[in-house]
């Protein structure tokens, strides 16, 4: 007699909050592109915080202030990220002169060489990605999460 086996069944399903649902979803990506980015040692956040700061300093410098805005980030959690892109010679973090409180955040020559080969695996992966998901279906995506994140109706504040 041979035994059956049964298919095994997932636990219950957990109650679904949009909060919940968003960082694991956000964890998975990280990992995704965390896994894309490796052959240049750099992580998905990293990545992006490199590429806001070229973005915002083609009129000049961007600040710590402006970073932080454009990334949805609090001043410490930036101050926090850019570490180990100071550490790593990616990022110089310079003090203005006519405000000493202001600070700077400029990219290195090393680090304006490592983002083209950065670019390129980040765009293999938005491929792969969206290979597996759906062009269309990753752009409706992509811009849910833009409305969300610049929807200023969520600003930190006491629920009432």
């Amino acid at each position: 007699m041979t035994a059956r086996v049964m298919p095994r069944r997932s636990a219950a399903p957990r109650a679904v909050c949009t909060c919940g649902s968003l960082r694991m979803a956000s964890r998975r990506i990280s990992q995704f592109y965390d896994t894309a980015l490796a052959p240049v040692g750099i992580k998905s956040t990293q990545f992006s915080i490199l590429s806001e700061v070229e973005r915002g300093s083609v009129a000049g410098p961007v600040t710590m202030c402006e970073l932080a805005s454009a990334m949805v980030m609090d001043r410490s959690t930036l101050g926090h990220n850019l570490r180990p892109l100071e550490r790593d010679d990616l990022v110089v973090l310079r003090q203005a002169r006519h405000d000493r409180r202001k600070r700077y955040v400029e990219l290195t020559a090393k680090a304006k060489s490592l983002l083209p080969r950065a670019r390129r695996l980040w765009r293999r992966a938005e491929n792969r990605f969206e290979a597996i998901f759906g062009k269309d279906p990753a752009a409706e995506l992509r811009a849910v999460l833009l409305n969300i994140a610049n929807n200023r109706d969520l600003d930190s504040q006491p629920l009432r």
